[in-house]
């Protein structure tokens, strides 16, 4: 049966059995199993004779499948606990201060010429000289950027369509 002659013989037989004799006897004046006592007895009506596990289905027809990626997603990363008021407060003053922030620095590189004409409106003063002249050298390093390409191609969009000839009506 075996192909070394000097294996001992394996017995054919069904599968062993779980020995239910512990090794380590109870010691005097000691209950066998006393962690049975404190657990509550399974209702009668609990167990049907007839159930099998393998019978019943594990998820409703009708559920929409989670990807696996997802689930596993959400099992090793969880969703923290929804912020309290003071979270939400910071949460949306950082909002509000990033659009602030993009929005000037976009202004300030695609609309640079509004800041010359601003500092043209004001009363003469130091400041509005200062402003004026620093406009003027932000405006040229723009333009030689390019970045006002944009500002002035709607500009003469603009001033093409309303100097243009339009049919009047009626």
């Amino acid at each position: 049966m075996t192909q070394h002659p000097d294996d001992p013989e394996t017995p054919l037989a069904p599968f062993p059995v779980a020995n239910t004799v512990s090794p380590f006897p109870p010691l005097e004046g000691e209950r066998v199993e006393p962690y049975l006592d404190a657990a509550p007895a399974d209702p009668p009506s609990d167990w049907i004779e007839t159930a099998d596990a393998h019978d019943l289905p594990t998820a409703p027809h009708d559920a929409p499948t989670v990807n696996p990626l997802i689930a596993l997603g959400r099992f090793a990363f969880p969703p923290g606990a929804p912020p309290d008021d003071e979270g939400v407060a910071a949460r949306e003053r950082r909002w509000a201060s990033r659009t602030i922030v993009l929005a000037t620095a976009f202004l300030l590189i695609f609309n640079a010429v509004s800041i010359q004409n601003w500092s043209r409106q004001q009363a003469p003063g130091w400041v509005t000289t200062t402003v004026r002249r620093l406009a003027d050298v932000w405006a040229e390093q723009i333009a030689q950027l390019g970045a006002d390409q944009p500002r002035q191609a709607v500009r003469d969009g603009y001033e093409a369509g309303r100097d243009a000839d339009w049919p009047r009506s009626g």
